[in-house]
Formats: C-alpha cells, sequence, structure tokens
C-alpha cells in the first residue's frame, strides 16, 4: 500500500502532506493526510453526484493546499494534530516561527480551542483562517490571539509581497 501511495504522490495524483510536530509525545509524528490533485477527482472517487453542506468543508480544504503549495515563496505545508484529535488543518515552518491556517467554508464557525492548544507548543507565527467570500482580510480577537480572516487570493499576495 504504501508503495501505491508513493507511486500516486510522484504521479502528483494524490499529496500527501507530512505532519508537523516537535518532539511531544502528545502529537502525531508519522501519519499523513493525503489529498487529491483535484476538488472534482475527490468528489469522483467519494462517489459524490451533488456536493451537501457537510462535504464543503473538505472540499475547501483541498482548494487551500492548491493554493498553499501554488505560493511563490513555495516552502513546506504541513499540518498539525495532537493524540486528542486536536488539529490545525496547515501549518507553515517559517523557522522558529510557525504560521497556522484553518480552512472554514463559514469562518463565524471557527473554533479557537485547536488553535490554542498548538500555540502553547508554537507561540510564534501567523494565525490565519482562509474562507471563500472574503473580500478584504480582517482581523478577530479570540482572548488574548488575533486571527486573520482572508480568502485564498490573499494568500497569495501575502506571500508575493
Amino acid at each position: 500500500m504504501k508503495a501505491y501511495l508513493e507511486a500516486m504522490a510522484v504521479a502528483q495524483a494524490l499529496m500527501p502532506v507530512p505532519p508537523f510536530h516537535g518532539g511531544s509525545r502528545r502529537e502525531i509524528v508519522k501519519r499523513p493526510k493525503v489529498y487529491g490533485f483535484d476538488t472534482g477527482f475527490v468528489a469522483f472517487v467519494r462517489g459524490w453526484t451533488a456536493i451537501r453542506d457537510e462535504d464543503r468543508g473538505p472540499l475547501w480544504e483541498h482548494l487551500v493546499l492548491d493554493v498553499l503549495r501554488a505560493r511563490p515563496a513555495g516552502g513546506a505545508v504541513a499540518y498539525w494534530r495532537d493524540k486528542t484529535g486536536r488539529e490545525v488543518d496547515f501549518v507553515l515552518p517559517r523557522g522558529r516561527v510557525v504560521d497556522a491556517v484553518e480552512c472554514k467554508v463559514r469562518p463565524e464557525r471557527f473554533d479557537p480551542a485547536s488553535l490554542a492548544v498548538f500555540r502553547r507548543a508554537y507561540p510564534h507565527g501567523q494565525n490565519l483562517v482562509v474562507s471563500p467570500g472574503v473580500t478584504e482580510p480582517y482581523d478577530r480577537r479570540y482572548g488574548d490571539r488575533i486571527v486573520r480572516v482572508m480568502g485564498c487570493q490573499h494568500l497569495l499576495l501575502d506571500a508575493a509581497t
């Protein structure tokens, strides 16, 4: 199975995203998340003939990954999860700084609990919520934490500057 997944990754049909970890025994360290190369491919493989509301989140996450991989600055893309299931969709390590990216179809449904746990271990970096339909980025405060809400187009613009 591992050889098959590696061949699919080489063919760019699947995109494995490795876990980000700093050595804590509470973090997932070996299990990559696997994404399809295209949202249409994902819908086909899952047998979706119509997109339901609950399907929009996973498809949006795939699309955001495509944008992150296309950034002019490039760089690693990983995800973070602990053994209790708390997760940050994508993390972008930049030396000692780690940006956290959450993908939300509806930004008002963002729950900062997983981000708070992540930031206790990795306190430095931007906190981003990427959502469709956001024409101008804006900041939201969750306690002492600032989260920047933006559209995919802003990920590319921020990386270019």
